[in-house]
């Protein structure tokens, strides 16, 4: 009987124990299946989520499930949007939290359009724009494109495309506009400081190939001419190309136009600053986060070939950005060279592609650019020593007061 007792007994607690571990599952899959749909997705991708214990995402996942229960799109039809948009739309809103005009993320769209940029090959008028204060600006118009030759200008405000107002329009949705088929037309609205009503431009779209360097002899005065456009993966060696044709000319005087350059890469830039200036020799500070510790970019010394007593101006204007004020700074700071022409644009921070999946990628500022006498870019940007204008009416007279200028200076 005892005997018999302990094995009921025993029986007993089994089925308490299953009965427990039955309601426990039932519980787990239930919560499982009702898990918020974010989580879901991120299941599905493979990912895993990295929530601060300090933050308090409640809020977020509120907002997520009142959305998917009650939004409906304006006019009364659902819009479509897969639960993967919406996260690309809550890293969006992440980012631009932080207020910075150069960090952005990149969903699959818009990180097309960026691989389309660095491959230098894509369709439309060719110009280089930026968000800044909730206004699109043009920071420089590539040389040789249909908005080059039509007189788009930096520092003109986008106001318009085809007439529609661009007051709504996010950054992704102008460049996707004012890209199309070669042929193709649009028409550009534009405001300019110099200007009281707005500019149009009816531009043709091309196929935009970015040029790198240009280079020549000007007589009878005896300069040679390197122009810039850009500082991008061919730079270097193009750039020593150049250096060797200056030798070949036989002149000790030296023009270098950056104007209308929006940068491009750190590395180009202190590779062709590395001709002038000993080695060693500061070209660049990359000041982090909370003093993480600054990196110094240094010149690789190439300068011991150049001409004996060289002279060298370096042309400068708004559309001067980054890369290219780094490389004018550290060659005037150091006494190489004198700038010439109109203030930079001031672009002196450091931007760091960060892919987040095969499609989309965060492109975050990280750092800023201090010239080799501590002078952060971004804050007033480059002021030239002889500051000379160039305007409207002289472009279209062929005019050029700031090269001019520069040939007056190396006789």
């Amino acid at each position: 009987m005892r005997k018999y007792r302990y094995l009921k007994i025993g029986v007993s607690a089994a089925v308490i124990i299953i009965a427990f571990g039955v309601i426990f599952c039932s519980g787990v899959f239930v919560g499982f299946n009702n898990r918020p749909a974010i989580e879901k997705v991120t299941e599905l991708l493979n990912k895993e989520t990295k929530k601060p214990a300090s933050v308090d995402f409640s809020p977020f996942w509120e907002a997520w499930k009142i959305i998917e229960e009650k939004y409906m799109a304006d006019g009364g039809a659902e819009q479509e949007i897969t639960d993967e948009e919406k996260v690309w739309g809550a890293i969006s809103g992440l980012v631009g939290a932080l207020g910075d005009p150069y960090s952005a993320f990149l969903p699959p769209e818009e990180n097309k359009l960026l691989n389309e940029e660095i491959s230098g090959h894509f369709g439309g008028v060719g110009i280089e724009i930026e968000k800044r204060r909730d206004s699109l600006i043009v920071v420089t118009p590539l040389a040789g494109t249909p908005a080059y030759k039509a007189g788009i200008a930096a520092n003109d405000e986008i106001i318009a495309l085809d007439g529609k107002s661009v007051e709504k329009m996010s950054l992704l949705e102008v460049i996707n506009t004012i890209r199309g088929p070669i042929g193709t037309k649009i028409i550009l609205s534009v405001m300019r400081d110099t200007v009281a009503e707005p500019l149009e431009f009816n531009l043709t779209r091309a196929v935009i190939d970015l040029p790198v360097l240009e280079s020549k002899l000007l007589m009878p005065q005896k300069v040679f001419l390197i122009k810039l456009h850009n500082f991008t993966v061919p730079t270097p060696i193009l750039f020593r190309q150049a250096i060797g044709e200056w030798l070949k000319a036989g002149t000790n005087k030296l023009i270098i136009d950056v104007r209308s350059n929006p940068g491009g890469l750190l590395d180009a830039a202190v590779d062709t600053a590395s001709w002038f200036l000993p080695s060693g020799t500061p070209i660049a500070y990359e000041n982090k986060r909370n003093g993480g510790g600054d990196k110094v970019y240094r010149s690789r010394g190439y300068h011991l070939v150049l001409p004996k007593n060289h002279r060298i101006v370096i042309l400068v204007d708004e559309g001067s950005a980054s890369a290219a004020e780094i490389f004018a700074a550290a060659l005037a700071e150091h006494g190489q060279a004198i700038l010439v022409g109109e203030k930079t644009f001031g672009k002196g921070s450091v931007q760091e592609l960060i892919p987040l999946s095969s499609d989309t990628t965060l492109k975050l500022t990280v750092a800023r650019w201090l010239t080799p006498q501590g002078i952060s870019l971004s804050e007033n940007g480059l002021v030239p020593q002889i500051i000379v204008s160039s305007t409207d009416e002289d472009r279209r007279a062929g005019r050029d007061p700031q090269l001019e200028k520069a040939l007056v200076l190396l006789q």
